[in-house]
């Protein structure tokens, strides 16, 4: 019984324009940054929670872009040493952190929300109508810029779920403070805290949802491994798939991996080229290590 080998492997750079995704990061990080010290500085002389809680967002809304800032150009470096990928995760664990410090915030939003309900203090409602008004406005433009970035990203998507989330803090404290200054009636100011710090929390599960795939190198959404298996079998003189594998880098960067038995007498470059096809035209999964090898021939029987 004799085995035939052949060894295939079709690699493809992904290049990362860190430049296009840091350009429209700054400015949105110019922006939240320097409206947040006007945030803190109101939300504490009008004592107004929705408001404070909006600039505790936009901190960390400045941290989120930074860390996406950083992660970027660490995505961007060549791939070198032991890391044969590059840092191209680093966008991947920037998601991550991102998530978990939304969903931190969140919570502790609605620790103090809860406390204020029960003792509602007295708010400035004209002061944080117009710094709420303001901070939408800075907001919008800020998200404007973050959807400029060529490449949408996890990492991406981490800094502008951030920004979304702060533009809905200023839109609930410009409706708190409304509320106020037309009713007298303190407790909007924590309720609307509750209400954003919910829609906080269903934003920050999303990216922890999405970085997690990626880390655990899950399939990506929308990719059935079966199908693929399927579609590779199909392939004129495949006879057998095993050790299929498809995850991903990071965003955008899909991997396969694969054991593909072919028939004997087969040109096994032939085979791994239209398999190569089938995944990049029919799947869009360009970056393919595939092992081919030839069927044993049956095995012999003897005679008594």
């Amino acid at each position: 019984m004799g085995h035939d080998h052949d060894h295939g492997a079709a690699g493809h750079s992904h290049d990362i324009d860190a430049s296009a995704d840091r350009r429209p990061l700054l400015v949105a990080f110019g922006l939240i940054a320097g409206f947040m010290v006007v945030e803190v500085v109101v939300g504490f002389v009008s004592g107004s929670l929705a408001l404070l809680s909006d600039a505790a967002h936009m901190l960390t809304d400045a941290a989120a872009i930074l860390l996406a800032l950083v992660a970027a150009r660490l995505a961007a470096r060549p791939a070198k040493g032991a890391f044969t990928f590059g840092l191209r995760r680093a966008e991947i664990l920037s998601a991550q952190i991102n998530g978990a410090v939304l969903l931190a915030l969140a919570v502790y939003i609605i620790f103090d929300a809860v406390r204020r309900l029960l003792d509602p203090p007295e708010v400035d409602g004209g002061l944080v109508v117009v710094v709420g008004i303001l901070g939408a406005l800075v907001n919008v433009a800020a998200a404007w810029s973050i959807a400029r970035a060529q490449r949408q990203s996890l990492n991406v998507a981490g800094a502008r779920a951030h920004v979304m989330m702060d533009l809905l803090g200023s839109v609930g404290a410009t409706a708190a403070g409304a509320i106020v200054l037309l009713s007298g009636f303190n407790a909007a100011d924590p309720l609307i805290a509750l209400l954003i710090s919910c829609l906080m929390i269903r934003s920050a599960w999303a990216l922890l949802r999405d970085s997690g795939r990626v880390l655990l190198e899950a399939a990506p959404v929308g990719v059935d491994p079966a199908v693929i298996g399927a579609a590779v079998a199909r392939v004129p003189r495949v006879v057998q798939v095993h050790d299929l594998h498809v995850w991903e880098v990071t965003s955008g960067f899909v991997s396969l991996s694969a054991h593909v038995v072919v028939a004997r007498e087969t040109d096994c470059h032939e085979v791994r080229h239209a398999i190569e096809s089938v995944l990049r035209d029919r799947f869009g999964i360009e970056h393919t290590t595939l092992q081919t090898d030839h069927a044993p021939s049956e095995l012999l029987t003897i005679a008594h």
